[in-house]
């Protein structure tokens, strides 16, 4: 999760792209067009599973942005699984 934040702050499309499942990550072209965003923290609440001996893993979140000068925050359930023995977002809810 903080890698994935890493590369939204660093707007690393490639990354994301590559840290996102294969079943619904979004195009290459739709990842490059969300980079207006300053991000200016992030908070994990908690976690569930996502050990080295899981196949499946949660993390709750609170990223805090500015956009268009005024500050918010997504608060999100992640989940996230191993592809191919790597950790990837699956997909998340507000």
């Amino acid at each position: 999760m903080r890698s994935r934040y890493s590369a939204f702050v660093l707007n690393n499309d490639k990354y994301i792209y590559k840290s996102w499942s294969k079943t619904t990550r979004p195009s290459k072209k739709s990842l490059k067009q969300n980079q207006s965003n300053e991000w200016l923290g992030l908070t994990i609440v908690r976690t569930e599973q996502g050990t080295l001996f899981d196949s499946e893993g949660v993390v709750e979140f609170i990223a805090r942005f500015n956009a268009e000068g005024k500050e918010q925050q997504l608060h999100e359930v992640s989940r996230f699984i191993r592809e191919n023995g790597k950790w990837v977002y699956l997909d998340g809810e507000y």
